[in-house]
């Protein structure tokens, strides 16, 4: 028995990284796929490449309704048993379908693969390990510890839940692992499959409060609330963005009690949206003892100017 691949790259003005991710997809050996690029209609160098390439994938380059739109236009113009889905500015490691691969016909009662990862800068250089665990549900719900470009999956499971939610623009695929995650376990591969790019100007980076807050909006409206440590890392977030905006004054003695005093309001805006303000116990002690040590360090500071 054998298991074909389908995989799918949205894009949009990545003519700068499209390359080497399409070089990483052509380069996986001992295992049959098709490849299908979605493009949004870039204006750079993206539908160049594209064509380069034309004899050994199939693209379109089109006005779309963002990211998720185009993952699933990919996903229904393939046929392949086996799912994967990389962004324009990732790349595969060498091997990584054939050992994903073999975990799916090992298992055959398996329909979701995760494996490990590693952030990359605009060169390829590695940063980082993304921090991957052990399948645990209840974990995912506190933290997305899967990395999109590392995750596979069967055709049927998006036959049977659906496929992305076009509506979210930051975390559609954490949605994605949620729902899915919902009906069966996710089998972990520990081995790297994909290096995902890690630079300013990815969604990620570049809109690190939106993201947190869709994804608080999707975490409640999936499961009534949101976990606190999701709300506390918004709040935390806010006040680095805002500072990061208006500059930090280092000689401001009040400074460590405006950033704690900004974090509460920010916390209270968050509990009050996303958890209808259900606060723990523990974190009103934490978040009690940060304020106290604020004004310690504040009082101590202004004893000894």
């Amino acid at each position: 028995m054998t298991l074909t691949f389908s995989v799918v790259t949205p894009s949009y003005n990545q003519g700068l990284f499209i390359e080497r991710t399409i070089q990483s997809v052509l380069a996986q050996t001992d295992v049959a796929f098709d490849y299908m690029v979605c493009d949004g209609g870039s204006t750079d160098q993206t539908v160049g490449v594209l064509k380069q390439y034309q004899h050994q994938l199939r693209w379109v380059s089109e006005p779309d309704g963002g990211q998720a739109d185009a993952v699933n236009k990919g996903i229904r113009s393939t046929r392949g048993d086996i799912i994967a889905w990389i962004n324009s500015d990732d790349v595969y490691y060498p091997e990584a379908f054939r050992q994903v691969q073999q975990v799916f016909l090992t298992h055959p009662e398996v329909q979701v693969v995760y494996g490990q990862a590693n952030h990359i800068d605009r060169d390829d250089k590695f940063i980082e390990s993304y921090p991957t665990e052990p399948w645990n549900y209840r974990r995912l719900r506190e933290i997305c510890f899967l990395c999109q470009p590392a995750v596979f999956f069967r055709r049927q499971m998006v036959q049977n839940y659906g496929d992305l939610d076009a509506n979210l623009k930051f975390c559609m695929d954490y949605e994605f692992w949620l729902r899915y995650g919902q009906h069966t376990d996710f089998f972990y591969l520990p081995k790297p499959l994909a290096g995902s790019r890690f630079y300013q100007d990815t969604k990620t980076l570049g809109q690190r409060v939106a993201v947190h807050y869709e994804i608080n909006d999707m975490l409640k409206a999936k499961f009534s609330r949101s976990p606190e440590r999701w709300v506390l890392a918004y709040a935390s977030v806010s006040v680095e963005e805002r500072e990061k905006l208006e500059g930090s004054d280092v000689g401001n003695l009040l400074a460590p009690v405006q950033r704690i005093n900004e974090f509460c309001a920010e916390a209270f805006h968050g509990y009050r949206r996303w958890r209808n303000f259900a606060v723990s116990p523990s974190t009103i002690w934490q978040i009690a003892r940060w304020i106290a040590a604020a004004y310690y360090h504040w009082l101590r500071s202004k004893v000894n100017f």
